[in-house]
């Protein structure tokens, strides 16, 4: 790859890197006991949620048959979320964490401990296989165009990307490489090639694993 300046200073490894938005917490200087009730509001609030994903799907899910499933006034949803994004990505929050938590303080080859390349290809591959748990609410979370390379969790992700590319590829252009290399893991498309095209998610992974060794140089070892 020919070289490109990188304005950016290589970031360290992102173990601080922000977690999701928790739309609607309290104030830092709100009584215990608020903080508490509006904590207790908005598990109730998430609960009815989960109960209309599990049972019409995350189609159903808006903002008006949340309050109605909750017995709650819509006002009260809006205060809390925000607006429907900020509900159905709240939804992700437990498994966005754990996803998380597993790339970046996780055994390897997913966390540290591996070559970058490695990390690269368990990263794409434990993405696809956590995008079947979860592909429809990801879907339905999506944010709208002018925020959706915004999105913290979303910008979390990246950046990890990023940060194994210049491990790893030094020489390249990392920042506008590691956009091309999530629009691999966007949900819209997996749900396209497994949903609509029929491929295994077999054939996806192998796809991710061969994407990363042409991007970096490099082929598997074994």
């Amino acid at each position: 790859m020919s070289a490109v300046p990188h304005p950016l200073p290589a970031p360290q490894e992102p173990v601080a890197h922000p977690e999701l938005v928790q739309l609607g917490t309290a104030l830092e200087g709100d009584e215990p006991c608020l903080r508490a009730d509006a904590a207790r509001n908005r598990a109730r609030l998430l609960e009815a949620a989960g109960r209309l994903v599990a049972e019409r799907g995350a189609e159903a899910v808006t903002m008006e048959a949340v309050a109605a499933e909750a017995r709650v006034g819509k006002g009260t949803v809006f205060r809390r979320f925000g607006d429907r994004t900020g509900l159905l990505t709240a939804l992700l929050d437990h498994s966005e964490k754990k996803f998380q938590a597993s790339f970046l303080g996780g055994p390897p080859p997913l966390g540290p401990g591996a070559p970058p390349v490695e990390r690269l290809r368990a990263f794409g591959c434990a993405m696809l296989r956590r995008s079947t748990e979860d592909l429809e609410l990801q879907l339905a979370a999506e944010p709208c165009a002018s925020r959706r390379f915004t999105n913290p969790a979303r910008s979390v992700l990246r950046h990890h990307v990023v940060m194994l590319l210049r491990q790893a590829v030094p020489d390249a252009d990392c920042e506008l490489l590691s956009h091309a290399l999530m629009g691999q893991l966007d949900p819209a498309l997996i749900h396209h090639l497994t949903q609509q095209c029929g491929l295994p998610m077999a054939r996806l992974e192998d796809a991710w694993t061969d994407l990363v060794d042409r991007v970096t140089g490099t082929a598997p070892t074994g």
